[in-house]
């Protein structure tokens, strides 16, 4: 039996930033929603809510099409429909334009022979030639009223201007002593602004491209400006800067009449910015997205935090009866040094926050809540950390170093915990390594500690599972050796202790009954390749199953073929967590950066 539901809640990634590099953000022109790009995917936000589309990428000014590599989408249908798709040259698009009719794309970017294009969108025939560059060209802007014009910003540090359709070019402005950064025409279409890398902001009139001015004197900003937005009514100019500030300019004076101060630290540098209807957005380099308030210029009104790099992990813990999910990630915006973060989603509002203080330094592997409440995590820098969920911060006191890197970790009652690493299995018991299992004859790869406390069953990369007694402070092998089909990837005991379940390389996820001397009770199939994780619901009678096959099922123990099939759960990658909010909830991560919560009717 198979049964495909919709995602209930999409908790969507931060974008993709790299120090130094524009980010470019956009809006629908209805002002209802809002966009921008990490990795394969774009993501598509409601400007006043959390809620989100996930799908891979700039609205055209009816609101209706997307376009991205370069794909056009027809949004109004659910299914996102991909209507068109071209290669106007070879290399990175680094932006996008439309003319206000609907009918015309330029897109510049990082190509050989050429650095932009403009074309009709439903035909991909050529409508000018975009000219004048001798670099890269970083952005592009057309004139939203006709007669049109448009202009591009390239790292030759010039402006280029064009006439048309067929645009043709005009002339080159070269005022900027850096690389030009963003261009951008006013809504009404009688002013353009360039900003650059030098950190000053010029002004342009929109139809002859004669110079009208500068913003701020000799600098508008002390850093360099990475992306300016006009005022729907044409009369202020925001603008984002390396120097942690964006600014708000009355046009008319050439002053700035609010300046927003984001912070001190290198993440806090503004590399984007959006003026949607009454909203003021920018991005930090961290990748958060700033709500600015024009009354408290130093405290955003809201600031949607998330991840932006792939998260590896994930689990789901009640505190006070309300459900938070916990995830991790490597999150590197920091070229000099990885900033490894975890977060914790509100699941019912999706509120996000990180945990406070200095935490793992390399990708966080695995995660589990133990009886005590802490966050029990292992990470790629060989360490084990419990961190207090009552508190959500980080103590430095709390950590265990393991000789090797742990590659999954597993908790149980008692204090015990049991970090699998590379050619070792760690029994941990509060918070202190007791004891250390070595040659073992086979390479670990995942682990689970009985509910009960009494055993610990390791997967191996020999496809079988080795059973150990816990006693004391020790681990004793048992003897005793389950077979499976292939190299272990991942294993879970049901909550109630009554089954062992152990998913595999070969594509099958096998399950044992404890009482019956781990008999095999049934043997699941229907990945198309390696199954990578799984997770048993609490009503011990379901369990889930994620693959690099990029598909989730929700098996049924006393009957393998009643399951539901949940198909590209996270489009373009494979999950890579699993974790239950309750009996008829399923929380699912992957590489994109997203958090969806899955409403099943089992």
């Amino acid at each position: 039996v198979f049964v495909w539901c919709p995602a209930e809640h999409v908790f969507a990634s931060l974008p993709q930033m790299e120090r130094g590099v524009a980010k470019v953000l956009g809006g629908d022109p209805k002002g209802n929603n809002f966009l921008y790009t990490n990795g394969k995917s774009v993501i598509i936000r409601n400007i006043d809510i959390h809620t989100t589309a996930v799908f891979p990428t700039w609205f055209c000014s009816t609101g209706f099409y997307v376009s991205g590599k370069i794909r056009i989408w027809d949004t109004t249908q659910k299914e996102h429909l991909l209507k068109y798709e071209y290669q106007p040259f070879g290399g990175k698009i680094k932006d996008i334009a439309w003319t206000e009719d609907s009918k015309r794309i330029a897109v510049v970017g990082e190509g050989r022979e050429k650095f932009g294009a403009v074309f009709l969108w439903d035909s991909g025939s050529s409508v000018g030639e975009i000219v004048g560059h001798s670099k890269i060209i970083n952005s592009v802007d057309i004139k939203q009223t006709r007669p049109y014009r448009l202009v591009t910003g390239s790292d030759d540090n010039c402006t280029t201007f064009l006439e048309g359709p067929p645009f043709k070019f005009k002339c080159t402005l070269s005022d900027h002593s850096r690389f030009v950064n963003c261009v951008r025409f006013s809504p009404d279409g009688s002013r353009y602004a360039s900003a650059g890398a030098d950190g000053q902001i010029f002004l342009y009139d929109g139809k002859t491209a004669e110079k009208m001015g500068t913003l701020g004197g000799a600098k508008a900003h002390d850093g360099g400006v990475y992306a300016v937005c006009w005022s729907p009514d044409s009369t202020q100019l925001m603008s984002a800067s390396g120097d942690k500030t964006v600014k708000l300019w009355d046009v008319a004076t050439g002053t700035a009449v609010t300046t927003f101060n984001l912070g001190s630290d290198v993440l806090d540098q503004q590399l984007g910015c959006l003026w949607q209807k009454n909203h003021l957005l920018s991005i930090s380099l961290s990748g958060y997205i700033n709500y600015l308030d024009k009354n408290n210029p130093n405290r955003p009104l809201r600031v949607i935090k998330g991840h932006s790099k792939a998260i590896q992990c994930l689990t789901v813990h009640k505190e006070d009866g309300r459900p938070f999910i916990y995830s991790g990630s490597q999150d590197g915006h920091i070229n000099i040094l990885s900033n490894v973060t975890l977060h914790y989603w509100d699941a019912e509002t999706g509120e996000n926050e990180g945990i406070a203080g200095k935490g793992h330094s390399n990708m966080v592997a695995r995660m589990a809540v133990d009886e005590s409440n802490n966050l029990v995590t292992c990470s790629m820098d060989d360490t084990v950390r419990y961190t207090d969920l009552g508190k959500k911060e980080y103590s430095a006191s709390d950590l265990v170093k393991m000789d090797v890197q742990p590659k999954t970790v597993s908790v149980g009652p008692g204090g015990l915990a049991v970090a699998v690493c590379i050619g070792q299995v760690v029994l941990l018991k509060d918070k202190r390594k007791v004891f250390t299992l070595e040659n073992l004859g086979y390479e670990p790869e995942a682990g689970a500690v009985h509910p009960g406390g009494v055993t610990v069953a390791v997967g191996g990369a020999d496809g079988k599972v080795h059973l150990y007694s816990v006693q004391g402070n020790t681990l004793k092998d048992d003897g005793k050796v389950l077979e499976v089909k292939g190299p272990v990837t991942d294993m879970e005991f049901s909550r109630d202790g009554a089954f062992l379940a152990v998913c595999d390389e070969k594509k099958v996820i096998t399950v044992f009954t404890v009482a019956d001397g781990y008999q095999v009770k049934n043997d699941f199939y229907g990945h198309h390749a390696k199954v990578v994780c799984m997770a048993w619901s609490p009503d011990n009678e379901h369990f889930a199953s994620g693959g690099m096959d990029m598909m989730v099922y929700v098996w049924t123990l006393n009957d393998p073929d009643k399951r539901i099939k949940i198909p590209d759960a996270h489009r373009l990658h494979h999950v890579s967590g699993l974790a239950w909010r309750d009996e008829h909830t399923l929380v699912t991560t992957s590489h994109d950066s997203c958090v969806k919560q899955w409403t099943l009717k089992i």
